[in-house]
């Protein structure tokens, strides 16, 4: 499997993970907040601090982003492009966002694929600090009671990333079982999943959220990102047993590499090792 060497030493515990409780929703973001600003009002609004949300249309405008990039100092194993700042509206095509808390105040890790006003497709990492929303848009959340997403320095990757840590109940009304996770780098994105699941008695679960990247990318219909770093938002995943009643990820995704390298689709399993992080919830069904 494809690897690459990080500054740091490997921590044993490959997957840093929290139980909870939660709950999937959908709210409007409002136009004329800051994106950060108007997710959390969001999520406050069914009683939750943080959890992750999924989007297929939307309008941002002002809009920074960063791209991945080759790092210039070997600080770090891939590192990020200078700040763009497109002109105009900005419309989503697809994203995913982690809300959470960074320096003790909220915080969002989003990536996600669009087109900007001039007709140009992009993708990358959406700057908090700097974008607002345009037009009002839904987004499909999944709030997490018992858990949050905090930004802590990780010796690993030298880069300080979200992860999952515990935090008392708020009593936000749940329905589920649901794990917060952060995945570390060098795994099979789908077989880590499916371990963890094994190991958890997990028999069927739905993956929410997803903000990450991998080396490269294999797709199931033959696609090939070749360039090893790359932003990447889950769009749909699920876990369950095959035919054989063996735990099978079905993980869809689109990304964004370092060369500005668009591509979507569904990953081949055992083919796509974690680059960074990977952050989602997953929700037990069974």
């Amino acid at each position: 499997m494809r690897s690459i060497k990080q500054p740091g030493v490997p921590v044993a515990e490959r997957i840093q993970w929290v139980e909870a409780r939660g709950r999937a929703f959908s709210f409007t973001l409002q136009a004329g907040l800051p994106l950060l600003e108007a997710a959390r009002r969001g999520f406050a609004a069914e009683g939750f601090a943080g959890g992750v949300l999924n989007f297929t249309i939307g309008a941002l405008g002002p809009f920074a982003y960063v791209m991945p990039a080759l790092s210039k100092t070997g600080d770090n194993a891939a590192f990020y492009s200078d700040t763009f700042r497109p002109q105009g509206v900005t419309r989503l095509k697809l994203g995913s966002m982690t809300l959470g808390s960074r320096d003790g105040t909220p915080f969002f890790h989003c990536h996600a694929l669009w087109t900007e006003a001039d007709g140009r497709a992009g993708g990358g990492h959406i700057l908090p600090e700097e974008t607002v929303v345009a037009e009002p848009f839904e987004v499909r959340a999944f709030g997490v009671d018992g858990a949050t997403f905090t930004a802590e320095p990780d010796p690993e990757t030298n880069f300080k990333l979200f992860g999952p840590v515990a935090m008392a109940a708020s009593g936000a009304r749940t329905t589920s079982r649901a794990f917060a996770l952060r995945l570390r780098p060098n795994q099979d994105f789908a077989g880590s999943l499916e371990g963890f699941c094994r190991e958890h008695g997990i028999v069927r679960a739905r993956l929410h959220g997803g903000v990450g990247s991998t080396i490269g990318a294999r797709f199931t219909n033959g696609g090939v990102t070749k360039p090893f770093a790359t932003e990447l938002a889950v769009t749909s995943g699920t876990i369950a047993p095959d035919g054989s009643g063996r735990l099978e990820a079905t993980l869809d995704a689109a990304l964004v590499d370092y060369t500005g390298g668009l591509a979507e689709g569904r990953l081949i399993r055992g083919d796509n090792p974690v680059l960074m992080t990977m952050e989602l919830v997953l929700e037990a069904l069974e």
